[in-house]
């Protein structure tokens, strides 16, 4: 029998001890486009430009070679024929000592089933399933120290839009499950036909860093008030400021392995360098294929255990 696994995540940033990193093998190749789920995905179909597997294999490795860098341990998922399943982030989340089993859109479903042999390696007293009628995906929420901040659609934009994939009653079983946080919610902004337009999730528009530092698309949020609470909360000067532009390229979506560390997309360029300037390890990866579809570095990790000190 294996040992059993013990998992711990109270913030985005503390030094990572192990993950679930998505695959893509065997990903299924281009859908059609009546078939996709996001806008971006739409768009590079339609132009001729989706990625080809050779080429999300490579960047994936190349994600999975940081970590073994750094001595992190990786859990992957069993292949599942002719499925996408690059993107774990949004399948399950760890809170504190949680393992949240959230309810996703059922084009999904199937991912789960292939971490089952990881999940089945938790204390069961520590995997809570989501009830129905509360749905929320991983990139929308981010335990941050005291608070869960979490990415939300009202109502109306939850039964409009595809790409709106948490809503207000899963809000409210985070709230009861982890009454010891404050659980702070944004509404999105959501299009299903112009990436320009769409914050999928949370982490596409928002992203907080080690060093008390924090990535934001200001107009990724409906409300102006919210983006002024983040500003507020962590500070202007350690705020960094991205423009429409580096949103559509996922530049936000970048994924802390440590307080100082930090894997990033070799292309945000500008960003990479402020966070260089700001005295971080930014550890640069090919990246812009997965963008592709709409999701990145945090998208495609499922962290499961970071050592924190208290």
């Amino acid at each position: 029998m294996k040992e059993k696994l013990s998992i711990l995540i109270k913030n985005e940033s503390a030094d990572l001890e192990s993950v679930l990193l998505g695959i893509a093998n065997d990903f299924g190749g281009e859908p059609p486009v009546d078939e996709a789920y996001d806008p971006k995905s739409k768009e590079h179909i339609n132009a001729g430009t989706f990625p080809v597997e050779s080429d999300l294999l490579g960047e994936m490795e190349a994600f999975n070679a940081v970590f073994k860098k750094y001595n992190i341990e990786v859990f992957r998922p069993e292949n599942i024929h002719n499925y996408n399943q690059i993107f774990s982030r949004d399948i399950a989340f760890v809170i504190d000592d949680k393992f949240i089993i959230p309810n996703i859109i059922e084009k999904r479903a199937k991912e789960f089933q292939a971490i089952a042999s990881t999940v089945d390696r938790i204390d069961t007293s520590s995997i809570v399933k989501m009830p129905r009628g509360a749905s929320v995906e991983g990139g929308d929420v981010m335990p941050w120290d005291d608070c869960i901040f979490v990415g939300v659609s009202d109502d109306p934009d939850f039964e409009r839009y595809t790409v709106a994939r948490t809503n207000y009653t899963g809000v409210a079983f985070l709230q009861k499950t982890f009454p010891h946080r404050t659980v702070v919610s944004f509404e999105l902004n959501k299009s299903d036909t112009d990436p320009r337009k769409n914050a999928l999730h949370l982490d596409c528009c928002f992203q907080p860093l080690g060093k008390g530092q924090a990535v934001i698309y200001p107009g990724g949020f409906k409300n102006s008030d919210d983006v002024a609470f983040l500003v507020d909360y962590f500070g202007e000067e350690n705020i960094i400021e991205i423009d429409t532009n580096e949103m559509y390229h996922m530049n936000s979506n970048l994924f802390s392995i440590g307080p100082e560390i930090i894997v990033s997309e070799k292309r945000s360029k500008r960003l990479n360098s402020e966070l260089r300037r700001r005295g971080f390890t930014v550890e640069e990866i090919p990246y812009s294929e997965i963008s592709k579809m709409e999701g990145s570095l945090r998208c495609s990790t499922l962290p499961l255990r970071r050592k924190h000190n208290d």
